[in-house]
């Protein structure tokens, strides 16, 4: 019975396996090493007074931001490296919606000295996810 059902659902069965190993290989594999998931950041954050950074547009930052976090969009970081560059020698958390634009951010960081650059690993939406306390703009 169970075995006919796998060969009559063959594509969906697939998608299952293949959906599951993409949900375990990052914590087979350790993950990269510049991404925390947000308990990591938490952590940062709170032992090593790590700065978070938000690369989305005013508009999401204002709906909702980790607390603390500086606001410089993607497409302006460039221009604002200035704004935090006192920060080079200390841990710098990039985050975004989803993950997709701060690794953009994070390679121009280093590229312009900082030295302990990770990313939030899912973004916002991650961060969400593990129900983290968002701040919004009044």
């Amino acid at each position: 019975m169970a075995i006919e059902f796998i060969q009559q659902n063959m594509m969906w069965v697939g998608l299952a396996l293949v959906s599951g190993m993409m949900l375990i290989w990052p914590m087979l594999t350790g993950g990269s090493k510049d991404e925390l998931s947000p308990a990591a950041t938490t952590m940062k954050m709170n032992r090593e007074e790590a700065v978070v950074l938000d690369v989305r547009d005013t508009k999401d930052f204002d709906l909702g931001h980790i607390q603390g976090a500086r606001h410089i969009a993607l497409e302006q970081l460039s221009k604002h490296l200035s704004e935090i560059e006192k920060f080079k020698t200390k841990p710098v958390i990039v985050c975004c919606a989803n993950g997709m634009r701060s690794g953009s951010a994070v390679s121009s960081l280093r590229k312009a000295g900082f030295e302990q650059v990770f990313m939030l690993s899912g973004g916002i939406s991650a961060w969400n996810e593990a129900n983290l306390p968002l701040t919004r703009k009044s």
